[in-house]
Order: C-alpha cells, then sequence, then structure tokens
C-alpha cells in the first residue's frame, strides 16, 4: 500500500470545465484543505490508496447521500439563524459539493439561512464568525494594486463576479467589510439556482472604509479603519477597479451590489456600456417586480397600463422599479409620458413632486406636478405624506422598499382597500424585521382581497378558512438566470431589453396564471428549472439584440446545459492513473 500512495497522478480536468484541476496534484490533507475536490468519507479505497489519504479519514467510506443525512442533523442541532448560518458557511468552506447538496435537497429550508434574511445578521457579525478566506478583499489603501490583487484569485477563469462596498447592506446599512457576506451568499445561489460552477465565481468587497460608529469601535472588526472615502476619490477608485477586471477577466459578468443610493445609479450608467455589467438592487430588483405585478395581474385581471402604483421608497430599489415598471407599460404601447404619470414616489421628505429641491436627478422624472398636488387635503402645506397620497390617487398597487418597519398601518390599508376591489400590495424591504407590514395583517385588513408579495419569506397564513401562501418577491427569482444566460450566450452587454425579458419570462411560469388562489411566483424548489427557461429567453433576446456571441437556438440551449453545473463528486479513480510498474 505504501509504495502504490506514490504512484504518479496524471493530469486532467474537473469534468464539465475547461479549466485545469487542481487535484493531480493535491495528495492528503492537502487534498481535504481543498474545498470544491474534497470528498470527505466518500474517498473510496482505491482513491485513498492513490491519494494518500489512508489514516485521514474513517474506514468507512459514505455515499454523498448518507453525507447529506449527517449534515442536515448537525444543521437542524443548531439553535439559532446565526448558528445554522454559521455551520453552512463553514461547510462551504470544507465540502462545496456537500454544501450545495444539501441545499439543493432542503431549499426552502435553507435558502433564507444562506442569503435573507439571516445573511444580514451574518454582516453584522462577519468579524466575529470570520473562519476562513473566501473571494476578495480589495482595500483602498491598495489602490494602486488592484491588478496584481486580481491575479491573487483562488481561480483563473470567473463567470461571475458580484461586489459591493457594504455600504447599503439590505436594510441595515452601512457594515464595511462585512458586507462581503453579500456577495458570498448571492454568488451561493448562482451556483445553487442557476448552476455556474462555484469554482468560476468571484465575491469582492471593495473596502473603502466605513461611517458606522458600531464596526469602527469594535476591536475585532477586520476591515480598513477609516471613514469613507467618498468624492473624485472613491470614483478614481471604481475606475482602477472596473479596468482592472476588464484587463484580467474580459467578457466576465460584473453585477453590483448593496452600493449607496449615492453611487450605485451613477456607477450602473457610467459602466453598463464598457462591460457586461447589471446592478441587482436597481435592476434585478426591478425585474422581479415587475414579474410578481403581471402575475398579480393574472388575478386581478387588469391590463399593466391601467394600473396606479405607489412606492414608498425612492432610493435606488424603487426607482429601479419604477423605471423597469415604466419601459414595460411603454412596451405595452403607453406613450412615455404617460407611463411615467401612473407613478406617484414616496420617501422620506413625502411625494416627490416639482416645488421639492432635493430630489436628486433620476428622482426628477417621477416628481408630480405641484398643481396637481395643491388641491389635496393634507396637514403640511409643503409635504405631502403616504397616507395623503393613498386617499388622493387611491392606488392599485402599494410598493414598499422604505426599510420603515410597520409603514402601511391599518388606516392607511383600510383606505386603499376600500377604493380598489384587489389590492396589490408589496412589502418588499429586507430583512424581515424591517418590512412595511406582515401579510396577516394585510389580509385581515382587506378582509382577505390583498394580493401579496413580500421581500422576506413568510408561512402561509390562514384566514377564512383558507390557507393562503405569501410570495417571496426575491431577486434570486432573476439574477441567477440572468447571469446564466449571459454566460451560455457570451452576451457582450446585459440590456434593458434582456432585464424586460427576464421579468416576462418570470410572469409566464406564475401558478397564479391558470390559478387565482395560487403563489404568485413559482415555489422555491422549482427555481433550478425556472432558471434554465429564463436563461433561455434572455440568450435569446440577447441574440435578438446582437449582443449574443452564439447566435443559434439550439447553440443557447447547448450551452445553458453545459454550463449548468449538479453538486456531484468526480470518479477519481479514473483520474489517478495505473500502480506504477503498469501503463
Amino acid at each position: 500500500m505504501e509504495a502504490m500512495s506514490h504512484r504518479p497522478v496524471r493530469a486532467t480536468t474537473i469534468p464539465g470545465s475547461d479549466s485545469p484541476a487542481p487535484f493531480p496534484r493535491l495528495r492528503g490533507t492537502n487534498l481535504l484543505d481543498a474545498p470544491l475536490l474534497n470528498k470527505g468519507t466518500a474517498f473510496t479505497h482505491n482513491e485513498r490508496t492513490a491519494l494518500g489519504l489512508h489514516g485521514l479519514l474513517p474506514p468507512q467510506v459514505e455515499s454523498l447521500e448518507q453525507q447529506v443525512v449527517r449534515a442536515y442533523e448537525a444543521f437542524r442541532r443548531k439553535t439559532d439563524d446565526l448558528e445554522r448560518h454559521i455551520y453552512l458557511r463553514a461547510l462551504q468552506d470544507t465540502n462545496e459539493v456537500l454544501f450545495y447538496r444539501l441545499l439543493l435537497d432542503h431549499m426552502e429550508e435553507m435558502m433564507p439561512v444562506v442569503y435573507t434574511p439571516v445573511v444580514a445578521l451574518g454582516c453584522q457579525e462577519f468579524s466575529h464568525i470570520y473562519r476562513r478566506p473566501r473571494g476578495l478583499f480589495v482595500p483602498y489603501p491598495l489602490r494602486d494594486s488592484i491588478p496584481t490583487l486580481l491575479r491573487h484569485r483562488p481561480n483563473p477563469d470567473v463567470d461571475i463576479i458580484v461586489v459591493t462596498d457594504g455600504e447599503r447592506i439590505l436594510g441595515i446599512g452601512d457594515q464595511g467589510v462585512g458586507g462581503l457576506g453579500i456577495p458570498i451568499g448571492k454568488l451561493s445561489l448562482y451556483t445553487l439556482i442557476g448552476g455556474i460552477r462555484p469554482e468560476r465565481t468571484l465575491p469582492i468587497v471593495l473596502d473603502v472604509g466605513t461611517n458606522n460608529p458600531d464596526r469602527l469601535q469594535d476591536p475585532e472588526y477586520l476591515g480598513w479603519r477609516h471613514s469613507r472615502i467618498t468624492g473624485a476619490e472613491y470614483d478614481e477608485f471604481i475606475d482602477h477597479f472596473v479596468r482592472a477586471v476588464r484587463h484580467a477577466l474580459p467578457g466576465t459578468v460584473l453585477q453590483w451590489e448593496d452600493f449607496g443610493a449615492e453611487h450605485a445609479r451613477p456607477i450602473l450608467e457610467r459602466y453598463r456600456e464598457r462591460v457586461l455589467t447589471f446592478n441587482d438592487d436597481i435592476q434585478g430588483t426591478g425585474a422581479v417586480t415587475l414579474g410578481a405585478i403581471l402575475s398579480a395581474l393574472y388575478v386581478t385581471g387588469q391590463p399593466l397600463r391601467e394600473q396606479r402604483i405607489v412606492i414608498f421608497g425612492a432610493g435606488s430599489a424603487g426607482l429601479g422599479v419604477a423605471d423597469t415598471v415604466r419601459t414595460a407599460m411603454v412596451q405595452d404601447g403607453l406613450k412615455e409620458p404617460d407611463a411615467r404619470r401612473r407613478f406617484w414616489l414616496i420617501n422620506r421628505g413625502g411625494l416627490l413632486h416639482s416645488n421639492r429641491s432635493d430630489l436628486k436627478e433620476e428622482q426628477r422624472p417621477y416628481a408630480r406636478a405641484w398643481e396637481e398636488v395643491v388641491p389635496w387635503e393634507r396637514a403640511d402645506p409643503h409635504r405631502v405624506s403616504l397616507s395623503e397620497t393613498i386617499r388622493a390617487v387611491q392606488p392599485t398597487i402599494l410598493i414598499g422598499l422604505s426599510t420603515l418597519a410597520g409603514a402601511f398601518d391599518e388606516p392607511l390599508v383600510r383606505e386603499m382597500a376600500s377604493a380598489v376591489e384587489r389590492p396589490v400590495i408589496f412589502p418588499l424591504s429586507n430583512p424581515t424585521v424591517k418590512c412595511e407590514a406582515v401579510p396577516a395583517d394585510l389580509l385581515k385588513w382587506t378582509n382577505g382581497k390583498a394580493v401579496i408579495a413580500t421581500g422576506s419569506p413568510f408561512a402561509p397564513v390562514e384566514f377564512g378558512g383558507r390557507s393562503v401562501p405569501i410570495a417571496q418577491c426575491n431577486n434570486v427569482y432573476i439574477f441567477p438566470a440572468l447571469g446564466l444566460g449571459a454566460v451560455a450566450s457570451g452576451a457582450r452587454r446585459i440590456t434593458d431589453g434582456m432585464i424586460l425579458t427576464a421579468a416576462r419570462a418570470l410572469a409566464e411560469h406564475s401558478p397564479a396564471r391558470h390559478n387565482p388562489e395560487a403563489p404568485l411566483l413559482p415555489p422555491i424548489p422549482a427555481l433550478r428549472a425556472l432558471a434554465v427557461e429564463i436563461a433561455l429567453a434572455v440568450g435569446l433576446e440577447a441574440r435578438r439584440t446582437g449582443h449574443a456571441a452564439f447566435v443559434t437556438e439550439e447553440e443557447i440551449r447547448a450551452r445553458i446545459a453545459a454550463t449548468q453545473w449538479t453538486p456531484a463528486y468526480p470518479n477519481y479513480e479514473d483520474l489517478v492513473g495505473p500502480p506504477e510498474g503498469q501503463s
């Protein structure tokens, strides 16, 4: 046995990938420490002999299915969500195939732990629960060395980058370097749902400091202890980063995540025609919300172009929703000015209107004419509240992206329901503690008439002798499929048309299309199959507009199938070569 353990190992590639596989060069503990290559107790006796693993593992050889049973038992023993999050992250850093197979078998239960809403707590506690490196840290003091940092990436070939600067993490604000938890979580879903190979994903945090005093005063904080860089210095830093990515990884999808309102849209507009990029908070949120709205209209029986839409929250996400839905209205035949007049946007300063001097450039298209507002009943002569807007507008759709818990209170909701037969109400703020209203209250206050989708997961609500399912309007319905479609089609740009196509494809698969009592969005276990359908629609739209490298539907279909990775162990016995002395 000892002689055989040192026999040579043939070079090969990881099945399903063109990348050289590192495992022929790894043996013993080094192989067990490689998360994507480690099989743990599933290494066969022959593999253990060839790769120097005897004695390092218990003698019993298990299947992946048996390992999943043990891993799930360990998960269930954890006493709170943060401990479950830590356990899954540790498993990901130990054995990625087992991690993804466990998630695949228990997707509905574990997705909220890997991502929203529990990832918010993971970001807050990032420095306290940090165990092993994953992804890249790009701190501002090393701004002149970004190309070098990118060369340090774990794997040479990357399909998807998710990058954040940690300034606006979900509804909990500035987390500094702890924001890396968001790219890690998002890319886990890219693999779980979109099937992007895990070694071809790269999470990045741009550490430009933090203005969060809790982080700066925390002795265990792992980030750069400095207030946030702003202005020209910030813009130059971002430009250095994008140029380095374009040079090192041309054609890689670059997804911006959880940037502050001051930076999110300018960055997107600056680079969207130069690299393969999109902002998930703006475009992903817009697409999934549009998909849910179109699904809700199957229930109400009303056309999109006739909706009156109030959006509470006029930041990046709220504007992204308004822009996406407005574009869909124009696509459905409305003229641009008429489509804009179907929206009323509200922020902490009240309704956006033409007499306000504090509006950002991207908010101005949605400012209502002051002459329209003057006759409204209101308490403040200069400010129009959410409830006053509801009373005057009688909206058919109410969307919350404010992170103000309880903002949709009983009087407001009853006012809306008194004028609309089936009010569509989407409290979308994350995490759960930031939600504008809970579904049980919305159903109670509307006598069961509300059509609901939420940002965080909620269990079905028992009302009026029936169980009412609550759709989670989560970006996970869009971004993994959008990335898969862009990668598989060889897209050169991610266009508004591709975003709209993804949203409409999602709505086409709504259970509510055929049953008004069904959820607005497909069930979580169906997401992986759904991602294939949405990715195909996205790829075909890229082809239609001349933005795809692959121009036939057959090519795109084949590349989607080839791109999708399934968590299963490779058979190393076919790769380790014959014993010494044999050919």
